[in-house]
């Protein structure tokens, strides 16, 4: 299915300074380049959530039924300020065989690609967990049923762990949000007066990008995690591990990629080869059970046991 993506808002609002950096940057990162998104005229929103659906039954003839309802609740989706900045000493960027601008531009893909690390990273740490950035908003990882929608995987090598996301994309699910009717601008190079770590002034090159992105989780059973994931003898990554956790989600409901890291998805293939029929080197895994696997550097090999 078609989705707009950020990609898609960068180049609808014109920024084409900053569509080819996009579009190389997040290679490694596809929660940021291939996600859902869209844009707000403001910074935040508010939408509501239904928690529970009706009590409905039969009743007997003339018997009376009591009246039922749903329950709801209220969700403030916030964005926040993501504002990276590109200072290059003039001198160096002015001797430099392509000219400066050439430059600008290697420090300027640098900076994104390191500035699209953040924003994978937030997308499952959220604020106050190890992998995420305080001044950010909420991850996955706040949104999560712990009770329904998470598998265990049970390894139990302290900061080894990883972990493996299934989410469901789409505007009542998964979807980020960039605020600010999408600003998403990398500034015109200026010249100013920068200075070196010991405080001295020089000359210099000064870009920055400003853009607010945020999340949001529509539902509680549109994500849904195996945790634990360890290089422990039995306890890597199975398909046997993905049919558990695609059975928590409700019928309907399938989601539209497992985001996991290159550990996990080598820890697949070789369940896969030890279990197929030749025992030859099963493929490096694109899928599983016709979900597509996305591989990702957002996901920490690093996570805690008690995460």
């Amino acid at each position: 299915m078609a989705r707009m993506t950020l990609l898609d808002i960068a180049k609808a609002n014109g920024c084409d300074k900053v569509v080819g950096l996009i579009d190389e940057t997040t290679k490694a990162y596809p929660e940021v380049r291939d996600g859902q998104a869209r844009t707000i005229k403001g910074i935040n929103f508010k939408t509501l959530i239904r928690t529970a659906l009706p009590t409905v039954g039969y009743r007997n003839a003339n018997e009376g039924t009591a009246a039922t309802k749903g329950t709801y609740a209220n969700r403030l989706v916030e964005c926040f300020i993501m504002n990276p900045r590109i200072e290059a000493d003039k001198a160096v960027a002015d001797a430099y065989e392509d000219g400066a601008q050439a430059w600008l531009a290697l420090e300027g893909e640098g900076v994104l690609q390191a500035a699209f690390g953040t924003l994978a990273k937030q997308f499952y740490y959220g604020a106050t967990t190890a992998g995420g950035d305080s001044k950010g908003g909420p991850g996955l990882i706040d949104s999560l049923d712990t009770t329904n929608m998470v598998v265990d995987a049970g390894g139990t090598t302290a900061d080894t762990c990883s972990s493996v996301w299934a989410v469901k994309y789409g505007g009542t699910y998964v979807q980020w949000v960039y605020g600010l009717n999408g600003q998403l601008m990398l500034s015109d190079p200026r010249e100013e007066t920068i200075y070196d770590t010991n405080n001295n002034p020089l000359d210099g090159y000064v870009q920055s990008m400003l853009a607010r992105p945020g999340v949001q989780c529509g539902n509680r059973t549109c994500v849904g995690r195996i945790k634990k994931l360890t290089a422990d003898s039995g306890k890597g990554l199975t398909d046997a591990l993905i049919g558990s956790l695609l059975a928590k989600f409700p019928a309907g409901i399938v989601p539209d990629v497992l985001l996991m890291t290159k550990r996990s998805q080598e820890q697949l293939r070789a369940s896969r080869t030890a279990t197929n029929a030749t025992g030859a080197p099963a493929p490096i895994p694109t899928d599983a059970f016709g979900i597509p696997i996305g591989v990702t550097d957002g996901i920490l090999n690093t996570e805690a046991l008690t995460l």
